[in-house]
């Protein structure tokens, strides 16, 4: 694969219905610590818990020899997942366990002038942090869309006094993708 190679993948939130999910374009020789930062922006989450990738040459993140973990910042993106069709997992936050599948769905040259990593799309917003999951994100929907519910006024105000799970914003996930 040239050096100057860019995948293009599609990283989705597994076990959410509707899906939630970012089509990026980040370079091929991306080391996963880097792509794990990329994620967090692109998805909106706020990189405060641990992660880990799951590969087809094992499971890498910060480097854990008890574990198993292969170290993050030495394996490029294009070595786990070189070819059109090749999927490896993410998971953030072991309580919450966000599971994500990234597969690659094109390998393109660099385009000139365009900055990468990039967001081409997406759909729906980020859960919030800490809500407990796929399944307790469920509970967070519900409980803010019934205004009776006994909980909508507490969530809520713990997310900012507003939520739109339909929400995702193209121009400033790339500005962050940016600044990142």
């Amino acid at each position: 694969m040239p050096a100057d190679s860019v995948l293009q993948i599609k990283v989705t939130l597994v076990d959410i219905r509707p899906p939630i999910w970012r089509r990026l374009q980040v370079p091929a020789d991306l080391t996963l610590d880097r792509l794990h930062l990329v994620i967090q922006t692109a998805m909106g989450w706020e990189n405060c818990h641990m992660h880990l990738f799951q590969t087809p040459t094992g499971d890498c993140g910060r480097r854990d020899s008890e574990l198993g973990h292969r170290d993050e910042r030495k394996v490029p993106l294009h070595a786990v997942a070189p070819a059109v069709g090749d999927r490896i997992g993410y998971t953030y936050d072991f309580g919450d366990d966000w599971v994500h599948h990234i597969e690659v769905e094109k390998t393109l040259p660099r385009a000139p002038g365009t900055a990468y990593p990039h967001c081409l799309t997406g759909r729906r917003a980020c859960p919030p942090e800490d809500c407990g999951g796929p399944w307790g994100y469920a509970n967070f929907l519900e409980a803010i869309t019934d205004l009776g519910h006994e909980e909508d006024d507490e969530l809520l105000e713990w997310v900012g006094g507003t939520f739109d799970p339909s929400h995702f914003d193209l121009e400033d996930t790339n500005k962050r993708l940016t600044v990142r």
